[in-house]
């Protein structure tokens, strides 16, 4: 597989290049991270039985571009924006019905171990998030998965996802305030207080009522 070629490693004049950053390619980041990208693109909206072929085709991608190399962004948010444009492609190409994601198996995934009550009720509350997720426009929804519930760094996504610092941090906090907002309505609840910049209160709701 061809590397890429990354323009900080040219040799200085008069020396020896530095050996350059060790680069990931399809298949390391398949081992690694199919399961990210799986969980990412529904969390996105994308419908149980597609959800195999949106990650195959991510992956496909990754290989096309020659794998990733370490720099500002992560594996995860750099495999991210390619799921968010697949994802975006494979709607355009065929507009379907919508159906609610595969929340049983997320729940399954999160809850091994647990009794049939308590896989109903993290199950409940998936769906709960889920909703709430889809309130919120493709551009809004791939920040706040990736920091509220990813745990990625602005920094990380800023850079996987190729905008400004300051679009993620605007996003960001549109999302948080109308994620908590839905989410407070389908609990029957009032506006629920949004947490602080690296707050994780999403992250909570995944496996709490």
């Amino acid at each position: 597989m061809k590397v890429l070629t990354d323009p900080r490693h040219t040799a200085p004049e008069g020396g020896t290049a530095p050996a350059p950053a060790p680069h990931l390619d399809a298949a390391k980041l398949f081992r690694d991270h199919a399961q990210f990208v799986a969980s990412f693109v529904v969390r996105l909206g994308t419908r149980r039985e597609e959800v195999d072929d949106i990650v195959q085709e991510v992956f496909l991608v990754a290989h096309r571009r020659g794998g990733f190399i370490p720099g500002a962004a992560r594996p995860t948010t750099w495999l991210a924006e390619i799921a968010i444009r697949v994802s975006s492609a494979a709607r355009r190409r065929q507009r379907r019905s919508r159906e609610d994601p595969d929340v049983q198996t997320v729940a399954g995934a999160l809850a091994t171990g647990r009794n049939p009550g308590e896989l109903a009720e993290t199950a409940e509350a998936l769906r709960r998030v889920q909703q709430a997720l889809e309130a919120l426009d493709e551009a809004k929804r791939a920040v706040f998965i990736l920091f509220e519930l990813e745990g990625e760094s602005c920094d990380s996504i800023a850079a996987g996802l190729g905008i400004p610092i300051g679009t993620v941090y605007s996003r960001l906090h549109k999302a948080r305030k109308l994620f908590m907002e839905v989410h407070s309505r389908l609990l029957g609840a009032g506006p629920t207080p949004t947490t602080g910049p690296e707050g994780r209160k999403a992250n909570s709701l995944m496996v709490t009522q």
